[in-house]
C-alpha cells in the first residue's frame, strides 16, 4: 500500500528550529530549515546527518520549501545551501525572500561579533544562499519534476505561506506558522477544502484558546498607560516583524487619541528597514490597510521615532519596541538588563518563549539571573506582564483549519509534547481522523488510498452541496480512462464505449381494487412514491404506452411503476364506480432497499381512498383546485428522473422544457 513518511528534523514535539521532511510519491522534500534561536553551535541547526549519512543531499532532496522569514524557519538555510552543499531548488515567498537576508545578517552579527560563534554562516554566504531562492506570489502555482506546488495565505507576519504539495494522487498540506484571527494590518490564514492525504500543521498553542482580541488590546493599553503615569520606562521585546508593526499601529493610534506627550521608540536599523517593507508589500495586508493606504499608510507612524542606545538612560518614561522578542540576545536583553532593577518600570512579553531564554525564565517568575559573558547577576525588580499578541493560531484556530481543509490525517509539529496530546485526542474525537505527533528523528508512516478512490472522492465532490444552491441526487457512470475520471450518463457510455448496459430488477405484481379514477389513483401513487424514494422514479400507465420495464425509456429510474386498469367495472357505488388496477412495481438490485419497496407494495394494498378533487392539467394551464406544489411526471422527466413543480409547466412544454437535470450536469464534471 502507498504511503507518505514525515520525519521531523526540528520542530517534532519542540518549539524552534522547524525542518520537516517529507517523503510523498518517490519524492523527498524539506519544509523549512529553521535554527533553535536557544542552543548553542551545532545544537542550533536541524540534524542534517540523518540525510547526508546515506549519501549527498542533492542525491536525496527535490526540493526545499520556507514558510516565512522568522529565523526558527530559514535561520538553517545558508548553512545548508553554503555549508552543506545543497544546490537544488528553493522556494518562498517574494517577502520572504526580500526580509530573510535581513534577519539572518542581524542574527549573524549577534551570535559571531558578540557572542563568539564558530559555526555561524558569514555574510557573503547568506548572499549566495539568497540568489538561490525562486519567489513566488500569493496562490501562485509550480512544478518541480512531478511535484506540484500553490501557495496559500498564512496570515502570522507578511509573506507567511502554507504550501498544498501533490505528487501522483498522494498530497499534503504544511501550514508552517498560521494565524486565524485577523489583525491591524493582516488578514487570516485560508486553505480551500483540498482534502489533502496528511495535513502537516504547527501546534504551539494546543491547549489554549485566547480571549479576545479586543479585551488584549485595551488591556495592553492600559498597563503602558499606568507604567509611563508613575514615570516608568516600558519595554516591549518584539521580533523585527510581525508584532511590532502590530503593536506600533496600536499605539500611535492610542497616542494620538488620548494626547500622549511620553516617547515611543522602535529599535533603528533593521525594524526600520523591516517596516519599509510592509509599505512595499501592500497587497499582503488586510482590506483595511489597502482601502486606506493612498489617504494614509499606517506604517507612516505619527508618534513612534528610531531609538538611539544614547536614550537608554535618559530620565523619565518612555516605550521602546526592542528586538529579539525573547530576550536571548540584542538590544532587548541590554534594555532589559538596564532596566530590570527599577521597580517603577515595566516589560511586556507579546509572545511565546522558547524555554532557556530569558523570556521564558522571567515569566516563569525566576528573580535573579545569572549571565556569563559578560559574568554579572541581575535582580528583577520591575513589573513583569504577559500579554498573548502571538500570531500563532490558538486550539480553537487549529481545530478551525483542520475543518476547513478536511484531511485524512493529521499531524502535529512545533509544539510541546505533552500539550500535542491533549490536541491529539480533540482532533480525533470531533474529526474521527488518525492524528499523529513524532517526535525528532521519529519518521510517521501514513497510508494513503488507491488511486480508484481518490479520483471518485475528488469527482464527487465536484458536485458536492455546499457548492450548489441546493442538494440534488445524480445518478451516472464513472468512467476511468487514461488515468482521468469523469462522471457521464448511462446514456451517454453504452453509445460512446459500445457496451450494453446490464441491470437487474426485481418485480411485485399486486391487483387492488379502488374506487379512484385512474388519474386520481396515478397522482395519489405519485405522490406516495416520490415521498418514499425521491427522485429517479417512474410511474406508467397505458397512457404512456409500453409497460415493459426491460425496453422501457425511463432507464435513469431505479424503482419504476407500472399500473394497468381494468376496463370492466366491479361493482360499487354508483357516485363511485369500483376499478380493478393491476400495479408492477420494480426496482433495481443494490439501489433500491428491498425492504423499502415491498413496504411500498403493501401500502398499495392499503392506500386510503379520498375523493377530493385533484388539480387538473388542461389546455396549457392549471385548474384553480392545483395546489402549487403539486408533481406531474412527463415524458422528458420520465427520461431523466427529475422533477419540476406543476406550477411552473404547462401542457404543451411538459415534454420539452429545458430541464435542469443529468446531463446538463456531467458534462461540466471531467477532471
Amino acid at each position: 500500500m502507498p504511503a507518505i513518511k514525515v520525519t521531523p528534523l526540528g520542530a517534532g514535539q519542540d518549539v524552534g528550529r522547524s525542518c520537516i521532511l517529507v517523503s510523498i510519491g518517490g519524492r523527498h522534500i524539506m519544509l523549512d530549515c529553521g535554527m533553535h534561536m536557544s542552543a548553542g553551535d551545532q545544537k542550533k541547526f536541524p540534524d542534517f546527518e540523518f540525510i547526508t549519512q546515506n549519501g549527498s543531499l542533492d542525491d536525496y532532496l527535490d526540493v526545499v520549501l520556507i514558510s516565512h522569514f522568522h529565523l526558527d524557519h530559514c535561520g538553517s538555510l545558508p548553512y545548508l545551501t553554503e555549508v552543506i552543499g545543497y544546490k537544488g531548488p528553493i522556494y518562498m515567498t517574494h517577502p520572504t525572500k526580500a526580509i530573510c537576508p535581513l534577519l539572518l545578517e542581524d542574527f549573524r552579527k549577534v551570535a559571531v561579533e558578540r557572542q563568539g560563534s564558530t559555526t555561524m554562516f558569514n555574510s557573503a554566504q547568506i548572499q549566495a544562499c539568497m540568489a538561490k531562492v525562486t519567489a513566488l506570489g500569493l496562490y501562485e502555482c509550480v512544478t518541480v519534476g512531478d511535484i506540484f506546488i500553490k501557495v496559500y495565505y498564512a496570515g502570522h507576519v507578511l509573506g507567511a505561506a502554507m504550501f498544498y504539495v501533490r505528487v501522483g494522487n498522494e498530497s499534503i498540506v504544511y501550514t508552517g506558522d498560521y494565524n486565524m484571527t485577523p489583525d491591524r494590518h493582516l488578514g487570516s490564514a485560508w486553505l480551500d477544502r483540498c482534502r489533502p492525504d496528511v495535513f502537516i500543521t504547527e501546534s504551539t498553542y494546543a491547549t489554549t484558546i485566547r480571549d479576545s482580541k479586543r479585551i488584549r488590546e485595551r488591556e495592553f493599553l492600559k498597563k503602558v498607560h499606568t507604567a509611563v503615569a508613575r514615570g516608568g520606562k516600558v519595554l516591549i521585546p518584539v521580533f523585527a516583524l510581525g508584532r511590532a508593526q502590530e503593536l506600533c499601529i496600536l499605539l500611535d493610534s492610542y497616542w494620538e487619541r488620548m494626547g500622549l506627550s511620553a516617547p515611543i521608540y522602535f529599535s533603528a536599523g533593521l525594524t526600520e528597514k523591516a517596516t519599509n517593507y510592509y509599505k512595499l508589500f501592500i497587497t499582503w495586508m488586510n482590506e483595511k490597510v489597502q482601502k486606506t493606504f493612498v489617504e494614509r499608510n499606517m506604517f507612516e507612524y505619527k508618534n513612534i521615532r528610531t531609538f538611539d542606545r544614547s536614550y537608554m538612560d535618559n530620565p523619565g518614561p518612555m516605550v521602546v519596541f526592542a528586538s529579539p522578542g525573547m530576550l536571548h540576545a540584542g538590544l532587548s536583553l541590554q534594555l532589559f538588563k538596564r532596566w530590570a532593577s527599577d521597580p517603577k518600570n515595566m516589560v511586556i512579553m507579546p509572545g511565546f518563549c522558547v524555554s532557556g531564554t530569558v523570556g521564558n525564565k522571567i515569566l516563569n517568575g525566576v528573580k535573579k539571573l545569572e549571565f556569563f559573558n559578560p559574568k554579572e547577576t541581575i535582580e528583577v525588580k520591575l513589573d513583569i506582564e504577559y500579554l498573548s499578541f502571538s500570531a500563532h493560531a490558538d486550539a480553537k484556530g487549529i481545530m478551525q483549519l483542520t475543518r476547513m481543509c478536511a484531511p485524512r490525517h493529521v499531524l502535529l509539529v512545533h509544539g510541546e509534547g505533552n500539550k500535542m496530546g491533549f490536541l491529539q485526542r480533540k482532533v480525533e474525537k470531533e474529526y474521527g481522523v488518525p492524528c499523529l505527533y513524532p517526535a525528532n528523528a521519529e519518521t510517521a508512516v501514513i497510508p494513503t488510498p488507491d488511486i480508484q478512490n481518490v479520483l471518485l472522492e475528488r469527482n464527487l465532490m465536484s458536485v458536492s452541496p455546499a457548492s450548489r444552491s441546493a442538494s440534488r441526487v445524480f445518478d451516472g457512470l464513472i468512467v476511468l480512462e487514461h488515468d482521468k475520471m469523469k462522471i457521464v450518463s448511462e446514456r451517454s457510455a453504452t453509445s460512446e464505449y459500445a457496451v450494453e448496459a446490464q441491470r437487474l430488477w426485481f418485480t411485485e405484481t399486486v391487483t387492488v381494487t379502488s374506487t379512484l379514477s385512474p388519474s386520481s389513483y396515478r397522482r395519489r401513487l405519485e405522490r406516495e412514491l416520490y415521498k418514499r424514494f425521491g427522485d429517479f422514479v417512474a410511474v406508467k400507465d397505458e397512457d404512456l404506452g409500453a409497460s415493459d420495464l426491460g425496453t422501457s425509456s425511463s432507464h435513469l429510474s431505479h424503482i419504476t411503476v407500472s399500473i394497468s386498469p381494468d376496463d370492466s367495472l366491479t361493482g360499487g357505488p354508483t357516485e363511485y364506480p369500483m376499478v380493478k388496477y393491476s400495479v408492477a412495481v420494480s426496482w433495481e438490485d443494490g439501489l433500491i432497499d428491498d425492504e423499502a419497496a415491498f413496504l411500498f407494495v403493501d401500502y398499495l394494498a392499503e392506500m386510503k381512498e379520498d375523493h377530493e378533487e385533484e388539480g387538473e392539467i388542461s389546455g396549457g394551464a392549471l385548474s384553480e383546485e392545483a395546489s402549487s406544489d403539486e408533481y406531474y411526471v412527463s415524458d422528458a422527466e420520465q427520461e431523466y428522473g427529475c422533477l419540476l413543480p406543476a406550477n411552473k409547466r404547462t401542457a404543451d412544454s411538459m415534454a420539452t422544457l429545458d430541464l435542469d437535470c443529468l446531463d446538463e450536469t456531467v458534462s461540466e464534471l471531467v477532471i
